[in-house]
């Protein structure tokens, strides 16, 4: 194998900072996709989001970007956590810059931090690890980025 195929590997993760970057595009048939790389926490440097607030965050997430009226909804592809677990994979179609989707990230961070009642979406029925959540600490790591990145 031969890790010089994959992009991600050849960016210098001790350098790099908590933000939103273009992380890549790609041309897929008539469709441009770019991923936004949400950096959460600094590579290598501190704590890396637990499991149940990744979980929380992913769900939230989701459910925001397909459900807002912003019209984004149609151009959303993916929102995933990194196997690092410093921060998520946005990707959205159209060839984008930062500047164009911010307004997107900040209200979906929003609404992590704003959100009150049941994670959505945590039954047996329809998540494979449904037990495994937590909205406090989602929250908290929303409003932390969001105050010290975002804003």
């Amino acid at each position: 194998m031969d890790a010089k195929n994959v992009s991600s590997f050849s960016v210098n993760h001790d350098t790099l900072v908590r933000g939103v970057y273009v992380s890549r595009k790609d041309d897929v048939g008539d469709n441009s996709l770019t991923t936004f790389d949400i950096r959460m926490k600094l590579p290598n440097r501190e704590p890396v989001l637990g499991n149940p607030e990744i979980h929380t965050l992913e769900h939230l997430f989701a459910v925001y970007l397909r459900s807002n009226d912003s019209g984004w909804a149609d151009k959303v592809v993916y929102i995933g956590p990194m196997g690092c677990r410093t921060g998520f994979y946005l990707i959205l179609k159209g060839d984008l810059a930062v500047a164009e989707v911010l307004p997107l990230v900040k209200g979906m961070f929003t609404a992590v931090i704003n959100f009150t009642g049941s994670v959505p979406a945590t039954t047996s029925i329809e998540c494979g690890n449904y037990l495994e959540h937590n909205l406090a600490t989602a929250q908290w790591e929303a409003k932390k980025f969001y105050n010290e990145v975002l804003s």
